[in-house]
C-alpha cells in the first residue's frame, strides 16, 4: 500500500519540528497485517505518504528505492530484526527519524535501537497519536499522556490480541502465553481493566 498524496502539499514545518516535516514520507514495517493497515490509514489521515512493508527484506528494499523521512519499525519480524531497517535508513538518509515498536521491550534493546539511529522506542500497543508525537518531537521528548493505559490494561490488551490471533482458541492462547488454561479463562471472563 502506498499513498498517492503529495507529501509537500501544504505541510509546513512548525517551531520545534524537524526539517524533514516538509517531506512526510513514512515507511511502516510490521508483520501484523491488521495493525499495519489501521496504523497506515491513521497516519495517512495525519498527512503522511505511507509505504508499508511486512518483512525486513521488503523494508530494506523500500529504503533502497526511496529512503523516507520517517519510519515506524517493529523490532521482531519473521525474517529478522527491524533494527536492520533503522540502520539502513540512517545510513541512506541521516536526517530520517525512525522509531521502534515492540512488545518485547527491555533496556538493552532500547539502547541498541537508539545507537542505531532510532529516535524513540515505544511498547506495543502504541496508538497513532503516540507514534506521530514521537516522530515529530525533535530533540524534546513528547509529554507523557494524561491518562496512559494501566499495566493491567496493557496486559489485558496483549492477551486479547493473542487470543484473537489464535482463533479464540483458549488452549492454544494459554500455550503461547505460557499461562495455565484456567488462569487465562478467568482473565478472559473479566471486563477490561481501566
Amino acid at each position: 500500500m502506498q499513498a498517492n498524496a503529495d507529501p509537500a502539499s501544504g505541510n509546513e514545518a512548525t517551531a520545534g519540528e524537524p526539517s524533514a516535516v516538509d517531506d512526510m514520507s513514512l515507511l511502516i514495517v510490521d508483520d501484523d497485517r491488521a495493525f499495519v493497515q489501521r496504523l497506515g490509514r491513521a497516519m495517512e489521515a495525519r498527512g503522511y505518504a505511507v509505504t508499508i512493508a511486512e518483512t525486513v527484506r521488503d523494508g530494506l528494499e523500500a529504503v533502497e528505492r526511496s529512503a523516507p523521512a520517517f519510519a515506524v519499525v517493529d523490532m521482531r519480524l519473521g525474517d529478522g530484526s527491524g533494527l536492520d531497517v533503522i540502520s539502513a535508513l540512517k545510513a541512506k538518509r541521516p536526517d530520517a527519524r525512525g522509531i521502534v515498536l515492540t512488545g518485547y521491550g527491555n533496556i538493552a534493546t532500547a539502547v541498541t535501537a537508539v545507537k542505531l539511529g532510532a529516535v524513540d522506542y515505544l511498547a506495543k500497543p502504541a496508538d497513532a497519536d503516540e507514534i506521530h508525537n514521537a516522530l515529530i518531537a525533535g530533540e524534546e521528548k513528547p509529554k507523557p499522556p494524561e491518562n496512559p493505559m494501566s499495566a493491567d490494561r496493557v496486559r489485558w490488551e496483549h492477551i486479547q490480541r493473542v487470543y484473537e490471533l489464535c482463533g479464540r482458541n483458549v488452549s492454544e492462547t494459554a500455550r503461547r502465553l505460557s499461562m495455565h488454561r484456567r488462569t487465562l479463562q478467568r482473565i478472559l471472563a473479566k471486563r477490561a481493566p481501566r
